[in-house]
């Protein structure tokens, strides 16, 4: 199977800048009216009265979602393995606190009417892909400790999928609201666990689709694009192609 093109790499890294685009420009406008001292509506109050968990949730999530999508391009990895490894560390507490921060508001903050009850079934949503994310990147961590790559690189997937569910849902509810004006809190609900779950079975989908090369020594190709030597033990599974090497992130 041959290599993707550099064209089709930057492809895939634009594409998912561009899905980031609207959650990130939102939660900039949001920082942006917290740190203003704007007036209360119903809409802002909850934010207003405690403003550091959504702060450090758009921060987060921004930088989550903004630096990852450079990870999934396979030559810049290996151009700048040291890049990678630098911008892996920010990656892994910035994707924390936007899972823990989202955590935290679905369980504290007063939630607006279309929301539902807390524990309704967006609620229990949230709770569930906030704590899902949370946990891929604890393993993820911990797999790359190991040199396990293809967990490490899964994982990661994984949590990066959940991460980008603000994008996919503008996605999502766009269409409804467009043809049918803003949606009740059922079908709210079924619009944005149905973004969360498209990009999980995306992200399934490209980690378990890529074939185990035939005929090179493990780890070989690994070491390479991380920079990493022998001296740390081999590396417990070998890399995997396809599509690009869309999934190759962490």
């Amino acid at each position: 199977m041959t290599n993707s093109s550099p064209r089709s790499e930057w492809r895939v890294t634009a594409g998912l800048l561009l899905l980031s685009a609207v959650p990130v420009l939102a939660g900039g406008v949001r920082v942006t009216e917290l740190a203003a001292g704007a007036e209360a509506t119903p809409a802002n109050a909850r934010f207003l009265a405690v403003p550091l968990p959504v702060v450090v949730h758009i921060i987060g999530a921004s930088l989550f979602c903004l630096l990852g999508a450079f990870q999934f391009h396979r030559g810049l990895r290996r151009r700048r393995p040291r890049w990678h490894r630098i911008a892996g560390r920010v990656l892994v507490p910035c994707g924390l606190a936007a899972a823990v921060t989202g955590v935290w508001m679905t369980l504290y903050y007063p939630l607006p009417a279309f929301d539902g009850p807390r524990f309704g079934v967006l609620g229990l949503a949230r709770l569930g892909f906030g704590t899902v994310m949370a946990v891929a990147i604890v393993l993820s961590f911990l797999a790359i400790r190991r040199r396990d790559i293809a967990r490490h690189r899964a994982w990661m997937i994984r949590a990066y999928a959940i991460g980008q569910g603000a994008g996919t849902q503008a996605l999502t509810h766009a269409p409804w609201v467009l043809t049918a004006g803003q949606p009740g809190v059922g079908t709210r609900a079924v619009l944005m666990i149905a973004a969360w779950t498209i990009n999980l079975a995306v992200a399934e989908w490209i980690i378990r689709r890529r074939p185990r090369p035939v005929g090179s020594r493990p780890g070989a190709a690994v070491d390479r694009e991380h920079g990493a030597g022998h001296e740390g033990g081999p590396v417990a599974e070998q890399p995997r192609r396809g599509l690009g090497d869309l999934g190759r992130i962490g």
